[in-house]
């Protein structure tokens, strides 16, 4: 996969590999109801979330099992896949399988990690640290840069405003533009609210209306965390959208992009 042209980029996927069958139906609802669209899809979906609240919180299958289902993704879907990496050990593995690596957000300073993963010379998505400024994204992006990888995405997903809250600052997406670079918003990890009783909880009614406006404003590309059951899935419960609301946010963010002459 090579990141080119000025296509719209879609990210989408559930937060975290729950279940073989239910990966694969989300996979195929989501590149059917983007056939025929002017995106790009890329299926997302976490392997494992080293990043959980609590220490009995569900982290997934794990690198070997969760690289395995997003194979058959890509080789039954046809679809490229995309997940983090939360350490350079599963680098070598994940780069058989990965269309995209992603570093999150936690890890977008931890130099070694995004190093490794640029020298795969695959397209890499790093997301903005809830406590970074925008114009800070740029050491990030100078660190991946120095591999000669210049396949490179920058995501917004809200910034830390006070304890247990996120805010999305726009002015970030045209600081990071200049940077060079695809800028893709993440609805859903920005209406996220962190580590409430032990969970994440979070606000999806504000998910959509932020990525029309952010539409409107100039993204690259929209990073969502969906699910046919939102309330039911065992990551990022209360953000996720509901899987039957995608062809409706697509057809509203596009046509949008379109008013705006984008």
């Amino acid at each position: 996969m090579v990141l080119e042209g000025r296509q719209f980029i879609f990210i989408a996927g559930p937060c975290v590999i729950e279940d073989e069958n239910l990966v694969l139906r989300i996979a195929r609802e989501l590149n059917t109801i983007t056939q025929g669209l002017p995106v790009r899809f890329i299926f997302k979906a976490s392997f494992d979330k080293a990043n959980r609240t609590a220490v009995d919180s569900y982290r997934g299958p794990g690198l070997e099992e969760g690289l395995r289902i997003l194979k058959r993704v890509r080789d039954d879907v046809g679809v490229p896949v995309l997940s983090d990496v939360h350490s350079t050990d599963q680098i070598d593995k994940a780069v058989q399988v990965l269309d995209v690596i992603q570093i999150p957000a936690f890890l977008c300073r931890q130099t070694d990690l995004v190093v490794a993963a640029a020298q795969t010379m695959k397209p890499i998505n790093l997301k903005k640290g809830q406590f970074l400024a925008p114009e800070d994204m740029k050491y990030i992006v100078q660190k991946a840069e120095s591999t000669g990888n210049r396949q490179i995405m920058v995501t917004e997903r809200g910034t830390s405003f006070g304890y247990h809250n996120l805010v999305v600052d726009f002015r970030s997406f045209s600081i990071m533009a200049r940077l060079g670079y695809p800028v893709i918003f993440d609805a859903t990890h920005s209406v996220q609210i962190p580590s409430e009783g032990g969970v994440s909880a979070g606000n999806r009614e504000y998910a959509i209306p932020l990525a029309r406006a952010a539409a409107a404003y100039g993204i690259d590309g929209l990073f969502c965390e969906v699910h046919p059951e939102p309330e039911k899935a065992k990551s990022d419960a209360a953000n996720s959208l509901h899987l039957h609301h995608v062809p409706r946010l697509l057809e509203d963010v596009l046509r949008i992009r379109q008013a705006a002459g984008r």
